[in-house]
């Protein structure tokens, strides 16, 4: 019995009992995950899954009772590699970092270059994704930290940190009729074709809401994952676009031919939250990152969180770490998010 077949373990029942989304998970072949359990029950004499024919559909009552030891095991094995780590003064490594083509392409920059002149040796790699892509990616130890919407706050398996709030924009092309608005009403918007974020990302949930709450149903043309795809066809002419405000800057090049319309008071304020494995050992330098990126969360509150459960712990938000994109003001959805209640 060996490491890599009790995280195959654990992970598949993380993953519903699928191997197609344990093998996208974790960057392997489902043939491969079927011969690591295969040689876990062979050498435990016993079966932990339940099957009809060839496919896994649970737990046995064996494999339920495994589950809890197995995961208590795995977290004592992080950390016991994380304190080597951390004892013998390791500056290398690998930083992963699960995240929105948002947060990647206009969020992130200023903390990966400080990040990077501190820490040379340390290679960042960055795995683009919806929400629940993300979660997935850090509940399964494949990425160290998630950067995303307040819906990573859904997952137990994760502790999550507020950073900062935001409001959206309306992005049209120069000389668009809604130009003439002083102050653009839902109803004005929904006279035109609307391109923006897709459902799994940045607050959509806020702007399908305050459409539905209006009595309106917006004519959502296209969704994207990424910022600049909705720049791209707005600037086509196929609608009007719904933008984080930090997506867009006038001065560079792509976006020259756009305008940018203040919709702060139409919809409530978009959150991104940062999130880690609960019980995980973080190295030293994912510490300099997340403070970095979110100066409020220090190592103490990060810890009571991530290992004791004290959500009380994290401080409120004083200010966006990054530029200022919205509203510091922790929304009302997000203050739940932060105490980790389902939502």
């Amino acid at each position: 019995m060996n490491f890599q077949q009790l995280r195959t373990f654990r992970e598949l029942t993380r993953q519903g009992f699928s191997l197609t989304s344990m093998a996208s998970v974790s960057h392997t072949t489902q043939p491969g995950i079927s011969r690591q359990i295969r040689d876990l029950e062979s050498e435990l004499g016993l079966a932990v899954f339940e099957r009809q024919g060839k496919r896994i559909t649970g737990l046995s009552e064996a494999g339920a009772a495994m589950l809890q030891i197995v995961e208590r095991l795995l977290d004592e094995a992080d950390r016991l590699h994380g304190a080597w780590r951390d004892y013998t003064g390791a500056r290398s490594g690998t930083l992963a970092i699960a995240t929105t083509h948002t947060q990647a392409r206009y969020a992130l920059p200023p903390a990966v270059l400080d990040f990077r002149a501190r820490f040379p040796q340390v290679r960042i790699e960055l795995h683009q994704g919806a929400s629940e892509q993300i979660a997935r990616s850090v509940a399964a130890g494949t990425a160290d930290i998630g950067i995303g919407s307040e819906a990573l706050a859904r997952h137990p398996d994760l502790a999550v940190f507020p950073c900062y709030t935001w409001r959206y924009r309306v992005v049209v092309t120069a000389g668009h009729p809604l130009l003439a608005c002083a102050a653009p009403t839902l109803a004005d918007l929904a006279r035109y074709p609307i391109v923006t974020y897709d459902c799994g990302l940045s607050g959509r949930r806020q702007v399908d809401a305050a459409f539905a709450a209006a009595g309106f149903v917006p004519d959502i043309v296209l969704s994207s994952l990424d910022s600049d795809v909705i720049k791209q066809y707005v600037g086509l002419g196929l609608g009007i676009g719904l933008l984080a405000p930090m997506a867009f800057d006038a001065s560079e090049d792509g976006d020259k031919g756009l305008r940018s319309i203040d919709a702060g008071a139409l919809f409530a304020p978009g959150a991104a939250v940062l999130a880690v494995r609960r019980g995980a050992w973080l190295r030293a330098y994912t510490y300099a990152f997340i403070q970095r990126f979110a100066p409020h969360l220090t190592r103490a509150a990060i810890d009571a969180v991530v290992h004791g459960g004290d959500a009380g712990a994290v401080p409120a938000i004083a200010g966006p770490a990054a530029p200022a994109y919205g509203s510091p003001e922790l929304p009302r959805f997000m203050r739940k998010a932060h105490m980790h209640e389902q939502i």
